[in-house]
């Protein structure tokens, strides 16, 4: 786990959890008072599944230094196939996140049952330890963060071209 002698780093970890398993192991972990990083934040999903890469691009994006994909184990999953979808879908983003210069191991898919609270514990414990070894995002400074002029959200890159469709329809 991070400790003060690692230095004044303190990495923005996003941990996306389906509702069904590993939020609810987070959830026993929490309740059994057990030691677990303070760097993470839990974002509850319905299933792995649905975590589109798009919004784990966005949260690069936005300055996280890792993020994780909890979900039920393999052929646990509540909604059938939803975790071998993640899986899939996080592979592909590894090898996306490779070519764009950052390293793959900023992200990590586990598989978590709701009576797994000292796994959800030593899971995330292990990835804080990762990312703080890797150091801050390089996205953080001077990379994408630098266009200041860039907007902020899907909704505010398409409202332009909404505007200007309008415009046109308006005029003509």
């Amino acid at each position: 786990m991070v400790d003060s002698a690692a230095g004044s780093f303190k990495p923005q970890v996003i941990v996306f959890c389906c509702n069904w398993c590993a939020y609810a192991g987070a959830d026993l972990a929490g309740v059994s008072r057990l030691k677990i990083s303070p760097h993470f934040r839990v974002v509850r999903t319905m299933c792995s599944g649905r975590v589109d890469p798009e919004l784990i691009l966005q949260a690069f994006k936005s300055g996280a230094d890792g993020i994780m994909v909890a979900g039920c184990h393999p052929g646990d999953c509540h909604y059938m196939e939803g975790n071998y979808k993640a899986m899939r879908r996080v592979q592909f983003l590894r090898r996306l996140m490779a070519s764009f210069g950052l390293e793959p191991d900023r992200l990590a898919l586990e598989w978590v049952s709701a009576g797994e609270g000292v796994k959800f514990q030593e899971v995330i414990n292990a990835f804080v330890d990762r990312i703080v070894e890797l150091g801050p995002s390089p996205l953080k400074d001077g990379g994408v963060k630098a266009a200041a002029d860039e907007p902020e959200t899907p909704c505010e890159a398409a409202a332009p071209a909404a505007r200007t469709a309008g415009d046109a329809t308006a005029a003509g």
